[in-house]
């Protein structure tokens, strides 16, 4: 049996649990990992992400490299990878694969120069795509001592356990949230804030996965979040923070997002 008829079956039992976000091809890439064995070190990160496990996205998540990661507009979202056992043989036997939730961002190290198909800046240098992956999540798909292997990955639809959560943060007329555990595309394209006794203000990406305005006046209003997934869904959270919220604190909802 060869390895691209491998590929191919890997493909369709991918295809059968695995729903994709969007149409397209597997497309090549290569990951390393970091994080320690069991993944703690990849707590918190470019995404604004804390405590991954709270917040609904676990131990398989990854560090994207700057073509992936769009300036944090990837943040959320969930890539299935397997090993590209045609180009390595430090593929984990199986041909096992592996979905990872999108929460931080590898930068470039613009100290190493290009060097043969190594662009200048190493493996997250753009235009290179690569997943640093969590440890626990990378040996899914490859040996431990191989350190970095070729890849394949495919974005696809995220599955939640409950509603989305939104995180208020900030200071006087300064309101930052944080938008965590998004189902579906898992990222956010565009959102709105509006207080009981306001309109809708819009939001705009401060960093990662964190939105801002600036308002004077929603303080002591219940509060209502409009937000649209990159899948392009529309969703109202309809007065889900009470009157009398605090910043700091974390509002779940029954709602979540299909695409």
């Amino acid at each position: 049996m060869g390895k691209p008829f491998l590929h191919q079956l890997l493909a369709v039992v991918l295809a059968l649990f695995v729903s994709p976000a969007r149409s397209g091809d597997w497309l090549p890439a290569t990951a390393t990992f970091y994080g320690g064995a069991n993944g703690s070190d990849t707590m918190g990160g470019a995404c604004g992400y804390s405590d991954l496990y709270e917040q609904g996205y676990g131990v398989n998540n990854a560090a994207l490299s700057t073509a992936l990661f769009n300036d944090g507009a990837s943040c959320g979202q969930c890539y299935a990878i397997i090993c590209d056992s045609s180009k390595t043989g430090w593929c984990k036997p199986g041909n096992n694969w592996v979905v990872v939730s999108a929460t931080n961002f590898c930068p470039p190290n613009w100290d190493l120069p290009a060097v043969g198909d190594l662009p200048a800046g190493g493996w997250c240098g753009p235009p290179r795509p690569h997943f640093d992956m969590s440890q626990p999540a990378w040996e899914n798909i490859g040996i431990y001592s191989a350190g970095i292997i070729p890849v394949l990955y495919q974005r696809v639809k995220c599955w939640k356990s409950g509603g989305v959560r939104f995180t208020i943060a900030g200071f006087n007329g300064f309101y930052m949230v944080l938008i965590t555990n998004v189902a579906g595309s898992g990222s956010i394209q565009s959102m709105a804030v509006k207080g009981t006794n306001t309109d809708w203000i819009p939001m705009y990406r401060n960093w990662g996965a964190n939105w801002h305005c600036l308002s004077g006046g929603l303080v002591g209003q219940g509060l209502s979040f409009a937000l649209v997934s990159t899948g392009g869904q529309n969703l109202v959270f309809q007065d889900v923070v009470p009157a009398w919220w605090q910043f700091g604190q974390t509002y779940t909802t029954y709602q979540n997002f299909d695409y």
